[in-house]
């Protein structure tokens, strides 16, 4: 009986995939014939020692030749054990035993495992950890085996049985398919199982809440009485936001450095995360200079102001501020930003400015606050109308 030789090929089929990068394969010899095995470590080309067979000059070069190493070993292991056991080892064998291996992993774990190896910007890492810990309610542990149709629709009523959105459950299960589709990508399951096959994940036309002038008022009033610090803080930094038309991610990354003095103005400067475009404000002429009046509050310690708690635990405090003001919308932190965007229009601000302001990349996006004022303007009149026939 040969016994099997085992050694690591990079880019095996030479030919990169559309990030750049190519999969480390465990190849296994035995009487001329060669089998591949996935060890699900993908590098770019100058990441790979040929010579040595290792990792070089990765950001976790350590733990992936360790990953490599163990993964070697346990498949030597799996020979050795079958050998013991007198049974045949054979290329066919081992793969077999592979791939019954990998039908009982946890998917779970697998999810755990590629978030922490995947790059994300940290709000997008919270919300797919908030998805993990929401199918570990559901389930306790999924395996491979058990991604089917059926789970993922069982998934989907356990989130609305939990009184998600229509929208969030959405974004959930588009997290739940992006790792299923990982696993299929790396050979721990096949195509024939892809669950989502005939799954259509539903959204709904989201509806923009903004406030209107008498609400924000209410707010700038409770802002005057309310001794809460916790609260205060909190209803501070979300009137600054109606005042500049900032996003929560972008708020948080603020500190004094964005802060810019030029001709007697103070101008907020800032590259928007989610878009990557750089934003001028000229906070002096929006809001009447609301936002600088906020902001001089808090001039001995910036960096706290702009230091906030998470978006879920800022929204829950905003719900209560909401209540205070007498205001019965749901209002969340983004609330911000479309009060700001309408109000701007409503004023009569050119919406190519507003795009700007908002640094959105196109008009498009942008227009959408337009046919807000449509609607509340067509609203209006009729108002208007029914009070003249009385």
């Amino acid at each position: 009986m040969d016994k099997i030789v085992y050694r690591l090929v990079y880019n095996r089929k030479r030919k990169l995939n559309k990030a750049g990068v190519a999969l480390v394969q465990l190849e296994a010899y035995q009487h001329k014939r060669k089998k591949y095995f996935s060890t699900h470590v993908y590098l770019k080309p100058e990441q790979w020692d040929k010579q040595r067979g290792k990792v070089k000059k990765h950001p976790n070069e350590h733990f992936l030749n360790q990953w490599l190493h163990d993964y070697v070993a346990r498949i030597e292991k799996l020979e050795l054990e079958l050998c013991q056991q007198g049974k045949p080892v054979s290329l066919e064998t081992i793969k077999s035993f592979i791939r019954k291996g990998r039908s009982t992993q946890s998917f779970l774990a697998f999810y755990e495992k590629e978030l922490k190896e995947t790059f994300l910007k940290e709000s997008s890492r919270r919300n797919h950890l908030s998805t993990l810990a929401l199918l570990k309610a559901f389930r306790g542990d999924i395996l491979f085996q058990e991604l089917t149709f059926e789970l993922v629709c069982s998934f989907e009523y356990f989130l609305s049985q939990k009184g998600y959105h229509t929208n969030t459950i959405a974004k959930h299960m588009k997290h739940l398919k992006r790792y299923i589709n990982q696993a299929i990508n790396k050979d721990y399951l096949s195509e024939q199982q892809y669950a989502f096959r005939k799954y259509k994940i539903k959204t709904v036309e989201y509806q923009h809440t903004h406030l209107t002038p008498d609400e924000l008022v209410r707010l700038e009033r409770l802002r005057e009485s309310e001794r809460d610090a916790r609260y205060r803080k909190t209803l501070d930094a979300f009137l600054f936001c109606c005042y500049a038309g900032v996003r929560y991610s972008d708020f948080i990354h603020l500190n004094s450095a964005n802060l810019v003095r030029m001709r007697k103005e103070t101008w907020l400067i800032y590259r928007a995360v989610k878009t990557g475009v750089e934003v001028h404000l000229p906070l002096n002429f929006l809001f009447e200079g609301k936002a600088i009046g906020i902001l001089n509050e808090y001039r001995k310690d910036l960096e706290s102001f702009f230091h906030l708690k998470n978006n879920s635990n800022v929204n829950k405090e905003l719900k209560r501020i909401a209540q205070k003001a007498g205001i019965e919308k749901r209002v969340s932190f983004h609330t911000a930003r479309h009060t700001n965007a309408t109000l701007l229009i409503y004023n009569g601000v050119n919406i190519t400015t507003v795009q700007k302001l908002l640094g959105h990349k196109s008009v498009k996006t942008t227009q959408v606050y337009a046919s807000i004022m449509d609607r509340t303007i067509v609203q209006d009149l009729k108002l208007h109308r029914v009070k003249d026939k009385k």
